[in-house]
């Protein structure tokens, strides 16, 4: 396994392209390897540094890891790929389930951070945290709102389940696997 170093802003369109589709966010704490199924992500530039800034909802088991070890891949499919990833992501939590396992997913070991690539889902960034923000969804426009919290008007804001926190990870590295 090889992997193709990537220009990320050669390539800003084919991530962003392939984020749309669902690519995966994948953290590791200890010996634990979870991947989450992510549709949303900010490609830049902050701070004079190269980032990938995903959320995650503060319920998920994601965030713990993720707050355990701030590094994470990004890793998006390239052409056509096995769509059960996406939906065994998407659909089971990484505290019952060894996702990896259940897949078959092949791990690659990560160039810069502690966090693998993954073989089937083979565009990969490589990111260490540089800051985290708890998301107060009350500033955004009201139809935002509506559409992706729904239901926080029904129930006791003191339970900030729904919330995000953006993680700013700088990217240091990117790379395509090829067999």
């Amino acid at each position: 396994m090889t992997k193709q170093p990537i220009s990320i802003i050669d390539s800003a369109g084919d991530i962003l392209r392939a984020l749309q589709r669902g690519g995966l966010v994948t953290t590791k704490s200890g010996d634990r390897i979870n991947s989450m199924v992510i549709e949303w992500g900010t490609l830049g530039f902050n701070w004079g540094r190269p980032v990938f800034a995903c959320y995650v909802r503060q319920s998920r088991f994601t965030r713990e890891m993720l707050d355990s070890n701030p590094e994470f891949t990004i890793n998006l499919p390239v052409g056509e790929y096995d769509k059960r990833i996406i939906h065994v992501c998407g659909a089971k939590s990484g505290r019952d389930t060894d996702k990896v396992a259940e897949l078959g997913l092949t791990l690659v070991d990560g160039s810069k951070v502690a966090v693998p690539a993954i073989k089937e889902v083979p565009l990969t960034l490589e990111c260490k945290v540089i800051y985290r923000q708890e998301q107060d969804h009350t500033l955004l426009p009201v139809t935002l709102q509506k559409r992706f919290y729904p239901d926080t008007q029904a129930r006791n804001h003191d339970n900030a389940e729904d919330e995000h926190i953006v993680y700013f990870g700088e990217i240091v590295d990117a790379y395509l696997l090829k067999e």
